[in-house]
């Protein structure tokens, strides 16, 4: 049952991003930054906690789970270090994928050429 949960949750993302890409003038670039920070929003009231209980790996697979890992980091992080623990803990829980985006991007451009 929770791979289905988990299934029908990333399709639902994926058909509400997929729904405002189709009807509005929205690039994907904004529908990625619209749920980087409605999954802050969420992570905020603790609502995405639940979600990832309910649902499993397939909450943290979707864009939103970034903004969850942003906010439930630097909460983490300012309850014990204060004002400059949001700043340190926000990148805790991002840095590693972080991290392959950019190493992976670099051997990308070195492979590949570039369209003119």
């Amino acid at each position: 049952m929770l791979l289905f949960n988990s299934f029908l949750f990333c399709g639902m993302i994926c058909m509400i991003s997929q729904i405002i890409l189709d009807n509005t003038k929205l690039t994907p670039g904004h529908i990625t930054s619209l749920l980087v920070v409605f999954g802050a929003f969420l992570d905020s009231f603790s609502i995405y906690d639940k979600f990832i209980k309910y649902v499993g790996g397939g909450a943290l697979l979707p864009i939103t789970s970034f903004g969850h890992s942003l906010v439930h980091g630097a909460l983490a992080k300012a309850e014990s270090l204060g004002i400059i623990g949001i700043f340190m803990g926000m990148f805790d829980l991002t840095a590693t994928g972080i991290s392959a985006a950019i190493i992976c991007a670099f051997f990308a451009a070195l492979i590949f050429k570039p369209l003119d």
